[in-house]
């Protein structure tokens, strides 16, 4: 099966449906997940700056996974 890239506006509209299904608030997603306010009200937007590190958080708090995948041609970006 092929992987695609998601945009950031789609991780965005992923982050909100989630969230509404869950029945929470932005706020109450912001404050589960350790993140401002501000901050949940940009990622649902689609802000393609959005840090990482917090977008773990929130994605976490949703329970929502992650996966990254190398090519194949690589050890796991580790040199040999």
């Amino acid at each position: 099966m092929a992987r695609r890239t998601l945009t950031p506006a789609e991780i965005g509209d992923i982050v909100r449906a989630t969230r509404k299904a869950a029945g929470l608030r932005q706020d109450e997603l912001a404050g589960a997940a350790g993140v401002g306010l501000r901050f949940i009200v940009d990622l649902e937007a689609g802000k393609p700056t959005a840090q990482i590190g917090k977008t773990l958080q929130v994605l976490a708090a949703l329970g929502c996974s992650f996966a990254i995948t190398p090519p194949p041609d690589t050890n796991g970006g580790r040199k040999a």
